[in-house]
């Protein structure tokens, strides 16, 4: 057993071509740490993998047509024991069905750690912590390529230097899309572009699954306390491209009370005058 199960698995994910009526043999590596104190013993099987909620939720149980790809799977040695800084191949056959249909499988080959305890002479589980390995399949045959860009957000105003950009992909068809975002963030008073730590040099790329919608959004820190910047999102996806630009007024609450006070007090100001000048003008 392993007390920690600071086990690790790889790949994390895998993307592979598939011809119906053919077999594939692919594996995984599940590795012991060094410093775990005991061995860790272990089992594997594969399971369906899917997504919910536009924010993209695991959904191992679900079976789908998309995910008939669990089915077709069989693990050689599905359990086994590794010692401290041990490390081992787990090797899992793909045996594709000839009427298997085109488009995109997915499943996950997860691999569980089991803590247990002897309980009046039973064993009980105290502790279950499992990594999984997600394969992203294309099968050949007919491919669906559909779905659009349907919202793409940048706000125009924040109190807080940091801006939320987001966006929301569908994906109708049958095959999972990539879709490849660029955000660039200036200054319009400096010139100078503003970086985050949740970009690689301003770009990134997620996947979208067939039949689904995807909430994206990334978060961009660090802007001026005060000042206007430019925000530019621009999304490639299904062979279009989806910009949107705005300048945004970054101010702060604090400031925005000090406006409405001051401006409250120079009309306070003004109406007082306009007051004290028509009194004046009565009296003569």
């Amino acid at each position: 057993m392993n007390s920690n199960n600071e086990f690790s698995v790889t790949p994390m994910n895998r993307m592979i071509e598939l011809v119906p009526g053919e077999t594939y043999v692919f594996s995984i590596t599940v590795s012991n740490p060094v410093n775990s104190a005991e061995n860790f013993d272990y089992k594997a099987y594969a399971a369906p993998y899917s997504v919910v909620t536009e924010e993209y939720d695991a959904d191992v149980m679900t079976k789908t047509d998309h995910t008939r790809m669990a089915d077709w799977i069989t693990i050689a040695k599905p359990t086994g024991t590794l010692a401290p800084n041990e490390t081992k191949d787990i090797e899992f056959t793909i045996t594709v069905p000839e009427n298997a249909p085109g488009g995109g499988q997915y499943a996950a080959i997860i691999v569980g750690a089991d803590d247990k305890d002897e309980v009046n002479g039973n064993t009980a589980v105290t502790n279950v912590l499992e990594i999984a390995s997600i394969l992203y399949a294309k099968v050949d045959g007919e491919i669906i390529h559909k779905g659009e860009v349907l919202e793409n957000n940048v706000p125009g105003f924040v109190v807080e230097p940091r801006i939320n950009i987001s966006s929301l992909i569908v994906n109708e068809g049958n095959m999972h899309e990539i879709a490849e975002i660029t955000i660039k963030v200036t200054n319009i008073f400096t010139g100078e572009t503003i970086a985050s730590a949740e970009l690689d040099n301003g770009a990134y790329a997620e996947l979208i699954m067939p039949d689904s919608k995807r909430f994206l959004n990334k978060e961009v820190d660090e802007l001026p306390m005060i000042g206007i910047i430019n925000v530019q999102q621009n999304i490639y996806y299904n062979g279009e491209t989806s910009t949107v630009e705005k300048n945004v007024i970054v101010c702060p609450i604090w400031f925005l009370v000090l406006v409405v006070l001051t401006l409250t007090a120079i009309i306070w100001k003004i109406v007082k005058t306009i007051c004290k000048h028509q009194k004046k003008k009565v009296a003569q």
